[in-house]
């Protein structure tokens, strides 16, 4: 079974630029180690990707803060991360979760058996849409999170997705 290792939205906006937290920060070292334990053939790395009409979109109304505008420094991968990602496969996606990881996932799955891992930011947004996306497109493939290497918007809400993940019987480990 070929392992898969997906890595969600590792950008410097959501670490410690305009929607940073500590929690972010922190498990930056964590998520490279992870990444090194992978072929960066078998890496997925998103990247969420605005343009400067953000706050005209749906998302930009609820969340009236620019973040992740592409080309900008905050949209940028981590320096760690981006060169642990040499190799890997990198997918830029407009909201949430990313039907076009997804359906790669789906074509690889047809030409053999994966175990897929995630981790990331933010651990009640993206990560969970990303992780029921995945569970909803390939139900039989075991899906994995690591906890330790996810952040959340606030540690309630980390703990409150993981246990959503956990419900849809997404496999959570390190909580």
């Amino acid at each position: 079974m070929r392992k898969i290792l997906i890595v969600v939205d590792m950008q410097n906006d959501f670490i410690d630029g305009a929607l940073g937290t500590a929690e972010a920060v922190a498990i930056v070292p964590h998520v490279v180690e992870k990444m090194r334990s992978y072929d960066p053939w078998n890496i997925y790395l998103t990247r969420d990707t605005h343009y400067e009409n953000y706050p005209e979109t749906q998302e930009g109304q609820n969340l009236p803060v620019a973040h992740c505008i592409k080309d900008t420094d905050g949209w940028q991968l981590r320096a760690e991360i981006a060169e642990a990602a040499a190799g890997a496969t990198i997918i830029d996606k407009p909201t949430f979760g990313s039907v076009e990881l997804a359906s790669k996932l789906m074509i690889e799955r047809a030409q053999e058996a994966l175990e897929i891992e995630m981790v990331g930011l933010c651990t009640d947004i993206c990560v969970v849409s990303n992780a029921l996306l995945c569970k909803a497109a390939m139900p039989e493939a075991p899906i994995t999170v690591d906890a330790a290497c996810c952040a959340g918007v606030t540690p309630e809400k980390h703990r409150a997705a993981l246990e959503t993940m956990r419900s849809c019987q997404i496999r959570i480990i390190n909580d």
